[in-house]
């Protein structure tokens, strides 16, 4: 490893990984939204599901043992089952300009694209949309809008969400190793646990804070003991889950990607408290834009990129409920509404 000190990419985003680009798009009248992220070439990608409710498309084409070994783009969004429809407005915009996965010239090729859901359609927006939902739109916009600068809190996917009784919100993270490999995150916190400790503001992930990106209270209020969980969602409300990508431009064969993934997951448990719950559908993909080789031993070098990952992963959490605010013209709690 070299001499160089670890710490965030320039924009502290998953844009931060070279060749990742990131859209979004809101519904503020319904309370929902949609976040792409988009490579700009076909990426290694693998998924890996943890949540005992989970509402995916296209996750088992991402096996290592089957086919298709790259996808065109990434989809997380709102609106439950419905959410799913977002990734037909992305498919039919790459689609259109050529991208996609081909066996056969002179026939369209066909976009691959992963697509996770949360699910927000609880929470007092207009969701008497008919036949005709809002997330297919959503997505194209969202796609049509992908760049290198990303809005967090009540932006994207995470626009509808709540974490535990707190606004929840999109955050993103990244980090740059001491030998050059960039780790990036994203993630649409709909929690139903909670993303702080008991009696106070602290986020369980303060110890993975860089630079005080999402306050620089520090880890000192982490206290908690067996069944207390701080600001959770009462147990009726069952309708959750935390939807995330985690990316490198380290080169990873879809294996390697799924340990990734994997290993992220670890993300969730460190920012969130209790996580992976029956009622939640947390899911994690991983993405490699394969810019730079693997070092030697690869194996070893892969869980550092794990390690980082999970750290990664967890400030982002906390950087989406730092940043969430409430929708306009209604009230929620959020974390800036805690006493110190």
């Amino acid at each position: 490893m070299g001499a160089n000190r670890p710490g965030p990419g320039r924009r502290n985003l998953i844009t931060d990984v070279p060749g990742l680009k990131v859209g979004q798009a809101e519904d503020m009248a319904v309370r929902t939204g949609v976040t792409v992220i988009l490579p700009d070439e076909r990426a290694v990608c693998a998924c890996d599901v943890r949540g005992g409710a989970p509402g995916t498309r296209e996750t088992d084409a991402l096996a290592p043992e089957n086919l298709v070994d790259a996808v065109d783009a990434v989809v997380l969004s709102g609106g439950s089952v419905y959410g799913l429809a977002a990734a037909d407005g992305v498919v039919s915009w790459l689609g259109a300009r050529g991208r996609g996965f081909g066996l056969v010239d002179g026939i369209p090729k066909s976009p691959v694209v992963p697509a996770a859901i949360l699910f927000d359609v609880a929470n007092g927006g207009d969701k008497v949309w008919g036949e005709t939902p809002p997330y297919r739109e959503l997505g194209r916009r969202a796609i049509e809008a992908a760049g290198l600068d990303v809005m967090l809190g009540s932006a994207g996917a995470g626009c509808g969400a709540m974490a535990g009784g707190l606004k929840g919100g999109t955050g993103s993270a990244s980090v740059v190793s001491e030998d050059g490999y960039t780790v990036g995150a994203i993630v649409a916190v709909n929690s139903w646990g909670s993303v702080v400790a008991p009696g106070g503001r602290t986020f369980w992930a303060a110890p993975f804070e860089l630079d005080g990106e999402f306050g620089g209270l520090g880890a000192a209020g982490l206290v908690a003991g067996p069944d207390q969980w701080g600001s959770a969602k009462r147990p009726a409300e069952t309708r959750n889950t935390t939807i995330a990508c985690v990316a490198t431009d380290a080169a990873l064969t879809p294996a390697q990607a799924k340990r990734l993934a994997v290993m992220a997951q670890d993300g969730f448990a460190r920012a969130i408290r209790p996580v992976h719950a029956p009622f939640d559908g947390d899911v994690v993909f991983a993405l490699s834009t394969g810019a730079r080789p693997l070092a030697e031993p690869s194996a070893y070098t892969l869980a550092r990129l794990g390690a980082l990952a999970a750290d990664t992963l967890a400030r982002a959490v906390a950087r989406g409920v730092f940043e969430a605010k409430p929708w306009p013209g209604a009230y929620v709690p959020c974390w800036r509404d805690l006493s110190a």
